[in-house]
């Protein structure tokens, strides 16, 4: 009866110290605080530009050109008299879109190739030969020679850095699920004829999401890097759409007259970057269990 009775009482004595044990491992990973704290800023700015700001991020004012920042143009005018400001948060949403798209397309292709690459060793021989040429070719090259061959679009863009970014998830994916696959209760779910689909998604999927998590954070912080280099080059997203990339792209040619039509895109890139890497090294400190067990002892 007693043991009835305290039974409940220990399970929920279990879950609190759970519960405080991780919200001590979160407030003692400031970088992924400052991090989650920094990128969620930069996201609402971007979402929230039309409530908050009505000005056309193409609206030309020759009149205004290459205006220094002011009260009313707060990161000043570029050489077409275009508010810079209204133009790198609407370049945010450019660059967070594509970010955002390539980090959840290359995680999923990632993980279907990493995961059947562990399982089936025809698969693995195959799949990740592809994947080691596709790595042995530098990324922005890989990503350039897309877009000549796609055309410039944003979807192309998105395809592109997809590709791009791939093989390196596939391998993650895969390095964390041959550890899964040698694992005791994998090897009883074979022996009692669970089938091939069932052990992948339903045993080996769940342990690669902790690493999938993190890969994904930096995939995005990288994509937004290579997005704005590709549209620096001109091969990304073409003009007039606003997008951190071709905004310096245009600034490179009054840079001396007017360097603040570099400064605060260029600062928008690495502050996005920064974050984002923080947030991965953040999340990695907080899922990794070594890591959790040396803070705690």
């Amino acid at each position: 009866m007693s043991t009835r009775t305290h039974a409940p009482a220990v399970g929920a004595a279990i879950v609190r110290e759970q519960r405080l044990l991780r919200r001590d491992r979160l407030l003692n990973s400031p970088g992924l605080l400052i991090g989650a704290c920094v990128f969620t800023l930069i996201v609402l700015s971007a979402l929230l530009i039309p409530a908050i700001n009505q000005v056309d991020p193409n609206a030309m004012e020759v009149s205004q050109r290459l205006q220094p920042p002011s009260a009313q143009h707060i990161f000043g005018t570029d050489e077409f008299g275009r508010d810079l400001f209204t133009r790198v948060l609407y370049g945010a949403r450019s660059s967070l879109t594509v970010g955002c798209a390539v980090a959840v397309f290359s995680c999923v292709l990632g993980t279907v190739i990493g995961i059947y690459a562990s399982y089936f060793k025809l698969l693995d021989h195959i799949l990740m030969r592809i994947c080691d040429g596709l790595i042995a070719i530098p990324g922005i090259l890989l990503a350039i020679a897309l877009m000549a061959a796609l055309g410039t679009t944003n979807w192309n863009v998105i395809l592109a850095l997809t590709i791009v970014y791939t093989p390196s998830v596939a391998r993650v994916v895969r390095s964390s699920a041959l550890v899964t696959k040698n694992q005791t209760y994998v090897e009883a779910a074979k022996v009692q004829g669970a089938s091939s689909g069932r052990i992948l998604w339903k045993l080996i999927l769940p342990s690669v999401i902790s690493p999938l998590t993190v890969q994904a954070s930096f995939i995005f912080a990288q994509a937004i890097l290579s997005e704005a280099s590709l549209s620096f080059l001109g091969a990304g997203i073409p003009a007039p759409a606003a997008s951190w990339g071709n905004i310096l792209q245009a600034s490179k040619q009054v840079l001396q007259k007017a360097p603040w039509t570099v400064l605060f895109p260029g600062a928008a890139v690495i502050l996005c970057v920064l974050s984002l890497n923080l947030l991965g090294d953040g999340l990695r400190d907080y899922l990794d269990p070594h890591t959790a067990g040396r803070r705690k002892k």
